[in-house]
């Protein structure tokens, strides 16, 4: 039993430090914290576990990048994300979180290798649009409510506009903050969140504050071509673990 508590402890240190590190505005390693911490409880336990933290990081994050956003891209995605919300809550009882968890992986590796792969002429510009907008807001919405998974979409959206890499941490850190505190109401009405799973997680939250801290000051720093490389890369890289999770999902059941 204590080997279990200290596996526990320390996969959730990880994980609170890893989603503390992304709203910082580090590139999306802040969906790895469900990985992680899902290799000592059962992945729905980890998200909601996980989502306190989310919370609390993410009024850090907002505070740091307060002046950074584009009030554009959120006036868009917010709507579609919020609706998001509501077709996960809906489906919860039925919805295959492998089949999303594969889907949202291979279009976020697609999308990755093409921006990666190499050009004579950098793709130009695509100005933020509501049909687009709605879309990946509403999937952003639905992957996030089942897994915390809203990263890939949101990047798939936004990257082509080539914001400001300031601009880009700041919209991503006030849609998530947006995202994470309406998915609250149906995580406690499905039983996900409890006054025995925050006393739990309690211990992480000054982890996950300081790594936030230390993501927005390295965010800051970091060169804005490699910044984005950065993003591309982490986005490739958890795509690909969510196509492999996905799959080996759908096998197993």
């Amino acid at each position: 039993m204590p080997d279990l508590d200290l596996a526990f402890h320390a996969a959730a240190l990880l994980a609170a430090v890893l989603v503390g590190l992304s709203k910082g505005g580090l590139p999306i390693v802040g969906m790895l914290g469900v990985p992680v911490l899902a290799l000592v409880v059962s992945p729905v336990e980890a998200a909601g576990l996980l989502l306190p933290i989310f919370v609390v990081s993410d009024w850090f994050g907002l505070w740091a990048w307060r002046h950074a956003w584009s009030a554009r891209n959120l006036a868009i995605l917010v709507p579609g994300a919020i609706l998001g919300i509501a077709l996960g809550w809906a489906t919860a009882t039925w919805i295959s979180e492998a089949a999303v968890t594969l889907i949202v992986g291979a279009i976020g590796l697609a999308f990755a290798i093409d921006r990666l792969r190499p050009r004579r002429l950098a793709p130009a510009a695509r100005p933020a649009d509501v049909p687009r907008g709605l879309l990946w807001g509403t999937v952003c919405g639905f992957t996030s409510f089942v897994s915390h998974s809203g990263a890939p979409p949101f990047q798939i959206y936004v990257l082509p506009q080539n914001l400001d890499k300031v601009v880009f941490a700041g919209t991503s850190t006030v849609f998530f903050t947006i995202v994470n505190a309406v998915k609250l109401v149906p995580y406690a009405a499905l039983g996900q969140l409890s006054l025995a799973s925050l006393e739990k997680m309690a211990p992480m939250v000054p982890p996950a504050v300081a790594a936030t801290l230390i993501g927005v000051r390295l965010t800051r720093i970091i060169p804005e071509k490699l910044f984005f490389r950065l993003v591309l890369g982490a986005l490739a890289m958890v795509s690909l673990k969510l196509v492999w999770d996905g799959a080996h999902g759908l096998l197993a059941g």
